[in-house]
């Protein structure tokens, strides 16, 4: 039974900063239930769609007191725009999420192939034996040690987004982490200290172009993480050509939803029980969901719809920053690949995309090598934010 929302002053800003980072996480934990096969991941999406509802009908109330002249009104058009792009994504995420909770069904063959394609998400409640309760991410270094970042937390009912150096863990905390599948065990380990088993589901039958399969759900992940980032930083920059890309990584994600049916109905005569094909059916629909709220949200730069100021602080001042830095002439940087780099762990940034003259690297790779002039789209901390343009930038002359 839906829980009747009571209204609260709060503030517009706030509500729209909020919505940005629960938008965002919720559709990277709802591919990764499906990928995975994480009921306890799916659940948490459904959480944070509870959350949503609310904070857009927030966000509606708080737009229509906030106008008083048609001038106004125009600006705040902006706000219900987004929020209501942000609600559309996370009912995708919830969707997908359900993939796993109402055991719609994935090919086995394709689970077992994901492991290999993709870094893993996965859930851990801290334990009150654990040896990182009442130390901080700066302190436990979890990324060297375990090859897993820490993308959020949730504290209670209390959700941490991209927490930083000085956040510290407590007793009970679920940490939702990042990174290479065989850092899941050692984290999980470390954390809920207990023994870490994944069952990977054995192949029944070979199914033609799995890998092809594996790659298109893979990509629908990865654009629609971008489509979404890149919205927001359409908006952030107030910056035409970003708004454009959006637009064609929805054209993008259309085609793999084309190609993703195809592939179903063609592997269906060889698959006894289909009900494992109905969830990428649905992952397909609400993948392209997610890019075309994305879009929506890149239209309001494309129509040239006057923003209201309290729209800009509400992205900037989101817990995770996009930022949008050149490369200059003789930084130090240039030349080396984005591996040699490893940015995500000396800065806490993950470039989202590189623009390069006049073509767009979507998703840079480890052996994508950065060069003079390249401008980069990244995601992270304040802090990692700050480092990133310095290692960008012309290096320091040392004093004669």
């Amino acid at each position: 039974m839906t829980e009747e929302i009571e209204y609260q002053p709060m503030n517009v800003k706030d509500i729209l900063k909020e919505m940005k980072d629960t938008s965002e996480l919720m559709v990277d934990l709802a591919y990764s239930a499906v990928l995975y096969d994480d009921e306890d991941i799916a659940e948490e999406v459904l959480r944070l769609e509870e959350k949503m509802d609310v904070l857009g009908y927030h966000a509606r109330i708080a737009a229509m007191l906030g106008a008083r002249r048609v001038e106004e009104a125009e600006m705040l058009s902006g706000i219900l725009q987004i929020a209501s792009a942000a609600e559309k994504v996370s009912n995708a995420a919830g969707d997908i999420a359900k993939i796993v909770l109402k055991k719609l069904g994935l090919p086995p063959e394709l689970k077992a192939a994901i492991p290999e394609a993709e870094e893993t998400v996965t859930r851990v409640k801290t334990s009150s034996k654990s040896s990182l309760v009442g130390k901080t991410l700066g302190e436990l270094e979890l990324e060297t040690e375990t090859g897993m970042r820490v993308i959020a937390m949730r504290r209670d009912l209390d959700w941490i987004y991209a927490p930083d150096k000085k956040t510290m863990l407590m007793r009970d905390d679920v940490l939702f982490a990042k990174g290479p599948d065989e850092g899941v065990g050692i984290l999980y380990e470390l954390a809920a200290v207990d023994k870490y088993q994944r069952k990977y589901p054995a192949p029944q039958v070979l199914l033609e172009d799995l890998d092809k399969a594996v790659d298109m759900i893979i990509d629908m992940k990865n654009v629609s993480e971008l489509a979404v980032g890149l919205a927001y930083s359409a908006v952030l920059f107030y910056n035409v050509e970003i708004a454009h890309e959006v637009e064609i990584l929805e054209a993008k994600m259309d085609e793999m939803k084309y190609g993703l049916e195809h592939w179903v109905l063609v592997s269906a005569k060889h698959i006894d029980e289909i009900d494992h094909l109905r969830g990428l059916l649905h992952l397909a629909i609400s993948s392209e969901v997610i890019s075309d709220a994305a879009d929506e949200i890149a239209d309001i730069v494309l129509r040239d719809i006057e923003l209201h100021p309290v729209l800009m602080l509400a992205i900037r001042e989101s817990d995770e920053v996009i930022t949008r830095v050149t490369v200059v002439e003789q930084a130090e940087i240039i030349g080396k690949t984005l591996g040699d780099l490893r940015l995500e762990t000396e800065t806490g940034m993950f470039i989202m995309a590189i623009r390069r003259s006049d073509r767009w690297i979507y998703s840079p790779k480890a052996k994508t090598v950065i060069e003079r002039g390249d401008t980069l789209i990244a995601r992270g901390t304040r802090d990692g934010e700050e480092l990133l343009i310095e290692m960008c930038s012309l290096p320091e002359l040392e004093p004669s």
